[in-house]
């Protein structure tokens, strides 16, 4: 097509203003383009009127035979999302991850009605919100058919057992295809398939095994050693990588019509994390060394501790004693130079005038110890305030109850109270607001339920068994 039979195929757009193809078509729109943005997205989110939204996976039902964080994270995604998630305990016991605490303190009643003195651990929470929990010891042949009933009417199973173990429960990915060919399977393992496919996992074991304990701490000459991340983050992180999996295989039944099976390896999304270092060692042979607070890639840009906390009399010791530490970064040639203004070292910046320069481990020893030299006599919010006014980036290391009583993460909803139906108030923190969804959001209903809470909604109510087999089932303590 020539440049003449273009413009005369476009021509009423080329005619026609600018604003008036693609201005406002109401006076709602034209409001919303005129507001602030902070504005706009406020009343697009809207914190805490989630529930008067769409649910994306409103529909999909999922059945879950998972334990601990990794696996069941992945299927509490799909729960809060809108999707009917079924979590298959075992019968009184249920998912092992509920007898955990920390430091054994907090628990909430009940665990189940045959354990009334056994509560439930706060380590628990997050990993299994909105689901429907029935208990079913099911590798017993006389609980087959129930759990057959129920794939015919899911979508998908996520289970983290040993490999083969569904199989030769019959259970597995090429059995439950056949009862249903739209069915999306998730096996979750330590390391998949290959020569340690039968070897388990934890999330600790997962960080060791992957190489990501090795580069976390701090160096030896700093006194540090090899350590594990305080939270279960290789856990989260897996579960919703393996989220994206199910979403896309969501994607491809609608498409084909055909199910799929997903398998993943726990200590493989480890090394994901590791960066550069294996690439790196291919190449030069180099080792990746760990350098606790500081980034071996750039430099300023890491953690300097300062000589006063921000909380000297504060009766909780993380306030008092751990309210020191503020994250600095300042690794552009001008803004080194303008940090170097700040602290009054103009030497500084005459050894080490590039990031070529600065980024070398010798470099950043002798930088950080100067950094923290100009913060000995200084509070942790006087630190970064003087940064932050230099034009600097510069921010507190907040611990658990700054973040509480923050008020940007009140407002974006990350740290909120709920009411549940079982508990009562319970606080949450994190679910809504780490991706903002405007049109079908993310929320809770409740936060967990005691084991076989729900064995008479799924067993009577959605399968159709009368009241006397279920109950015939849990005298047995089949269910």
């Amino acid at each position: 097509m020539t440049t003449k039979e273009e413009r005369q195929q476009y021509k009423h757009l080329i005619d026609t203003p600018l604003e008036e193809q693609y201005g406002p078509k109401s006076k709602q729109e034209l409001d919303e383009m005129k507001m602030p943005y902070e504005d706009f997205c406020r009343a697009a989110f809207a914190p805490g009127h989630e529930m008067g939204k769409p649910e994306s996976l409103k529909g999909i039902r999922w059945m879950s035979t998972t334990m601990y964080i990794f696996t069941p994270h992945s299927v509490s995604n799909l729960a809060e999302l809108g999707a009917e998630v079924i979590k298959f305990e075992m019968p009184r016991m249920g998912d092992p991850m509920k007898h955990t605490s920390p430091f054994n303190e907090a628990y909430l009643y009940p665990l189940h009605d045959t354990r009334p003195m056994t509560g439930t651990g706060y380590g628990f929470l997050n990993a299994n919100p909105n689901e429907y929990y029935i208990s079913m010891d099911y590798h017993l042949p006389e609980m087959k058919e129930a759990f057959y009933r129920i794939v015919k009417m899911s979508d998908g199973l996520t289970e983290c057992y040993r490999p083969g173990t569904f199989d030769r429960w019959k259970q597995s990915y090429r059995f439950l295809a056949e009862l249903n060919p739209r069915f999306i399977y998730v096996w979750g393992g330590g390391f998949g398939y290959g020569p340690k496919c039968f070897g388990g996992s934890y999330d600790i074991l997962g960080q060791a095994h992957a190489g990501l304990s090795s580069v976390t701490g701090h160096h030896e000459f700093m006194g540090g050693h090899c350590t594990k991340h305080s939270n279960w983050c290789i856990d989260w992180y897996s579960g919703s990588q393996i989220t994206y999996g199910i979403l896309a295989s969501l994607l491809w039944r609608a498409k084909t019509g055909l199910g799929t099976m997903i398998e993943f390896s726990q200590v493989q999304a480890a090394t994901r994390c590791l960066g550069h270092a294996a690439p790196m060692y291919g190449r030069f042979g180099i080792v990746r060394q760990r350098w606790g607070n500081w980034d071996t890639q750039l430099c300023v840009h890491g953690i300097i501790l300062c000589g006063k906390s921000d909380f000297p009399d504060a009766v909780n010791p993380q306030d008092r004693l751990e309210a020191r530490y503020a994250m600095v970064s300042a690794f552009q040639d001008a803004d080194f130079k303008a940090l170097c203004d700040v602290i009054k070292k103009p030497d500084l910046y005459s050894t080490y005038k590039t990031h070529k320069d600065r980024v070398e481990g010798e470099a950043q020893v002798d930088i950080y110890a100067q950094l923290e030299d100009w913060a000995k006599d200084k509070s942790r919010s006087e630190v970064v305030r003087v940064l932050q006014n230099a034009g600097l980036l510069a921010e507190p290391v907040r611990n658990d109850r700054e973040v509480y009583e923050c008020e940007h993460f009140r407002q974006r909803g990350t740290v909120r109270w709920m009411e549940d139906p079982l508990f009562g108030d319970v606080l949450q923190h994190g679910t809504y607001s780490a991706g903002l969804l405007s049109k079908t959001p993310r929320r809770l209903y409740w936060i967990w339920r005691p084991v076989g809470a729900d064995n008479v909604k799924i067993y009577h109510e959605l399968l159709g068994y009368p009241i006397s087999k279920v109950q015939e089932w849990y005298d047995k303590a089949w269910i």
